[in-house]
């Protein structure tokens, strides 16, 4: 039976991880100095800095390329980018009311840059590269009021543009080899000046005007900074001309003290002065600072990194403080401790995380750079950590220290893709790209390959093991689902879909029935025993069903969906009565993984910007 998510109740989100650093300028604060706001996937969050908690603004149908505030904090815009030529939309929110004020779309490809005017009248928009134009639109009317062509991108190529502190007619645009302050004219027409940069030759990533508007300050992907006098359109200074910026100045922003912070591309943020350029204090970061966003006290500022990690820091000392840390890349999946409803591991781009449930606190990093973890397992007894890469090898590491225990090569030619331990914490079963099943016993001093089955034809998506140990079901993209003795090594029963490729299957606690799901939107309950279909539920809201997971006491299971629209929607099932009891919406990315802890109070979801949301599960269990 289909149900619309606003006939039923929502789920309560409890915590959030999750920030996309890899928007430059994407972190504001708040003029109320409650709240930080930034992108998450093709979500803009807003997080109340005292006790985190999280509103979300919806709307954008792809990742935010860009993020602006305006001055008085009234408005909000962001801009995507679209993969597939299409117009790529600019929204305005309304910060108050939390909703949408106004779209705008008109420029191909990817918006590039944003910025308001000081007094909230206009808001400039700068398309990427394939579209390279200037437009110029009007709040109150919600209309554009002029526009510039592109450049020619042979010869010069914009990346950023910049309001003026108190000059609602004048901004500046730069980029690759360009630099140019516009001014609106009485006729609503925007008309450029060049500055005169002498010889010199620069990609400009970023704009800093003085704050009164005296000076303009330009950081360069060469690592030096420019200043050009506003009115002559002249290049007065530049530097620092020795020690440069490492890879870049990424960010700067300019202090009512006459200095300025500089955040590069290599991590390192610097005070300068605006004068010399001499650093006069700086701090290292472990990865590139992409955003600063000051404080009202005049001492405290939050620095964002490429790595999606937040950090508060004081001028005075210039002691770095991590507040948030969080993956940049797509997370794959996770696992929560059995027994314990403390801790789970996320695998994801690059390494996997250990957290704490209640705070959403990360406890461990395990790096392993230049590899995607694509399957998470977290053993029952809670000594090891079983992960599946796509190098084709599986991992296993101490969930305390991190160290790497045992190493498995050439488990799967294309990558492992699923994986799961066995109650009894001796055997292995893994799940290929290929398509391919292996059974592992794991020795005191190594391992020992049991099984290779082959009759999948293609990608293992899920891998669960019977609490005896003695069968296992896998789920494949090749329309088949097979339940196999792991003793004996052999299937035991096909279950094969005609529409359908299956991405998840799940075991009933009682383990006579399991349940599949895929491509073609329903949920079948099947019969262990003969592998008929008792069951099937049809969820008409979505595209596919991505993953699911059954509740200890099985009385509910939950099912989440990869992409598009609505259908980023965590969905709460009652098992008899296969109706929808709960319906959460906070993802802005496609969410990828999602378990319940065994005592029914946590939900924890995953998705492909990097996001792990718990959730308060609505259904305790019955004593």
């Amino acid at each position: 039976m289909d149900q619309t998510p606003k006939e039923v109740p929502q789920l309560e989100l409890a915590a959030v991880s999750g920030f996309n650093g890899q928007v430059h300028f994407g972190m504001r604060l708040h003029p109320d100095k409650e709240h930080l706001i930034y992108p998450l996937g093709c979500t803009v969050v807003l997080t109340r800095i005292k006790d985190n908690m999280r509103h979300f603004l919806h709307g954008h149908t792809s990742d935010i390329s860009c993020l602006s505030m305006s001055k008085s904090g009234v408005y909000i815009a962001s801009g995507q980018i679209n993969y597939n030529d299409f117009e790529a939309e600019i929204i305005v929110w309304e910060y108050a009311k939390r909703c949408i004020y106004t779209r705008f779309v008109i420029h191909e490809s990817k918006v590039e840059a944003l910025a308001f005017s000081p007094n909230d009248k206009y808001l400039v928009s700068l398309g990427g590269q394939d579209d390279g134009r200037i437009l110029l639109w009007s709040i109150t009317t919600k209309q554009a009021i002029c526009s510039a062509p592109a450049l020619p991108l042979s010869l010069c190529h914009r990346l950023t543009v910049k309001y003026s502190n108190t000059n609602d007619n004048i901004f500046v645009s730069a980029g690759r080899s360009t630099l140019q302050i516009w001014e609106l004219d009485e006729f609503n027409k925007i008309k450029p000046t060049d500055c005169k940069l002498n010889k010199l030759k620069r990609t400009v990533r970023c704009i800093e005007f003085a704050p009164d508007d005296e000076y303009i300050f330009c950081g360069t992907t060469s690592g030096d900074i420019l200043k050009i006098h506003t009115k002559t359109k002249y290049l007065s200074d530049y530097g620092p001309i020795k020690t440069k910026h490492s890879l870049g100045a990424n960010v700067l922003k300019a202090l009512s003290t006459g200095e300025l912070l500089v955040g590069s591309g290599f991590g390192t943020l610097t005070l300068c002065s605006s004068t010399t350029f001499k650093a006069l204090k700086h701090v290292q970061m472990s990865n590139g600072v992409t955003s600063i966003a000051l404080k009202d006290d005049g001492r405290h500022f939050f620095a964002g990194t490429d790595a999606s990690e937040i950090y508060c820091l004081d001028l005075q000392d210039f002691k770095a403080e991590l507040v948030s840390t969080s993956h940049h890349g797509a997370v794959k999946d996770v696992s929560i401790a059995f027994g314990s409803s403390e801790l789970f591991v996320t695998g994801s781009e690059e390494d996997i995380r250990a957290w704490h449930i209640d705070n959403a606190k990360e406890l461990l990093r395990i790096p392993q750079p230049c590899l995607t973890c694509n399957a998470v397992h977290l053993m029952i007894d809670g000594h090891s950590i079983v992960t599946g890469w796509d190098d084709g090898k599986i991992r296993v590491f101490a969930p305390q220290s991190g160290r790497l225990m045992l190493i498995i090569h050439n488990a799967h030619r294309n990558g492992v893709s699923a994986i799961k331990g066995s109650t009894d914490c001796k055997k292995i079963v893994s799940g290929g790209q290929e398509g391919t099943v292996c059974v592992w016993e794991l020795l005191k001093h190594g391992h020992r390959r049991l099984a290779f089955l082959t009759e999948h034809k293609s990608t293992v998506r899920c891998v669960q093991i019977k609490s005896d140990d003695k069968e296992a079901v896998t789920a494949s993209m090749d329309g088949t689902c097979i339940l196999w003795d792991i003793v004996k090594f052999v299937r035991i029963r096909k279950i094969i879909s005609k529409n359908s490729s299956f991405k998840t299957v799940c075991y009933h606690p009682e383990e006579h029935q399991i349940l599949t799901s895929g491509t073609d939107r329903k949920i079948v309950y099947w019969d262990v025993h003969d592998g008929t279909a008792i069951r099937e539920l049809q969820d008409a809201q979505t595209l596919a069903i991505n993953c699911m997971h059954i509740s200890h006491d099985g009385r509910y299971f939950v099912t989440v969906s990869p992409t598009g629209g609505d259908d980023k929607l965590v969905r709460v099932w009652d098992y008899m009565d296969g109706m929808v009891t709960h319906v959460g919406r906070a993802h802005g990315g496609a969410i990828t993984s999602v378990e319940i802890c065994c005592n029914n109070s946590t939900l924890i979801t995953t998705s492909a910007d990097g996001a792990v949301m718990r959730w308060k599960f609505p259904h305790p269990v019955v004593e």
